[in-house]
């Protein structure tokens, strides 16, 4: 089955700039988008939840496409029984998606979720589709380190992209203006969590400690057997549990990992 064929939509949101707030396209869904254009063209579908007058999503009618399906719904709506619903009725075989929302809840647990009410198996890290041959389609998904494994998934399936994807195309002014965003009526259902729940800011991620990154065999050998240079190490043997949690938090403390 030639790629060009397959019924591929793609899932988008309303990104944040990480500067300034200000309302833009998605940097992982702008990925989907980029590559569901490179896989079905000007065929593609691209699929919002949410309000049909936000600008911001006219940023991915400008990277090429003509129109965008809108799920009409407030902005405290659960998307998932609507996009499920839809995608059921679409007769999609593959939907793309980024891996998180760059704002709302940002938990990225929307592939995962979608999969399981649809039924389908979900690819984390998507890089690449490479064939599809009697229902079947041979993937690349992305490790880390710039690793990639190849994999083969069953029609319809649903895939999550993120960095690995190809870079999106920059988005045109006219055609993003001249698209169209055709916004459809849907069942509202109330995230009930969602609106029950506290946002706050991200926090940075607590510091790592540190450790020895060795690319080869003699490096790896040489940081395994070699003798500790600080000196300032110190064995505990039968003390008391406090004795042993201060002093773990000593030294997590001394590594910046608490502050």
């Amino acid at each position: 089955m030639p790629l060009n064929t397959l019924n591929i939509i793609t899932l988008v949101s309303v990104g944040a700039h990480p500067m300034s707030g200000r309302a833009r396209r998605a940097e992982q869904d702008a990925r989907a988008v980029e590559l569901g254009l490179r896989l079905a063209g000007e065929r593609l579908r691209i699929l919002h939840a949410g309000d049909p007058e936000e600008e911001a999503l006219r940023a991915y009618l400008g990277m090429g496409l003509a129109e965008m399906t809108v799920l009409q719904q407030p902005p405290q709506a659960d998307a998932l029984p609507a996009l499920s619903d839809y995608l059921r009725q679409a007769g999609a075989q593959l939907v793309l998606t980024g891996t998180q929302a760059e704002t709302g809840e940002g938990s990225g647990m929307l592939p995962y979720l979608l999969a399981e009410q649809l039924g389908w198996p979900l690819v984390v890290g998507l890089a690449e589709v490479e064939s599809v041959t009697d229902g079947v389609a041979q993937v690349l998904q992305a490790l880390p380190r710039g690793q990639r494994r190849r994999l083969q998934v069953r029609l319809p399936f649903l895939a999550s992209v993120d960095n690995a994807a190809p870079t999106a195309r920059q988005s045109a002014f006219g055609p993003a203006r001249r698209g169209q965003l055709q916004a459809q009526a849907v069942s509202v259902v109330e995230d009930v969590l969602f609106s029950e729940a506290q946002l706050q800011p991200a926090r940075p991620r607590p510091k790592r400690l540190k450790v020895i990154k060795a690319k080869t065999g003699a490096e790896r050998m040489k940081a395994a057997t070699a003798k500790a240079s600080g000196g300032g190490g110190q064995v505990l043997k039968d003390v008391s549990p406090e004795a042993g949690a201060e002093a773990i938090l000593k030294l997590l403390t001394d590594e910046g990992v608490l502050r």
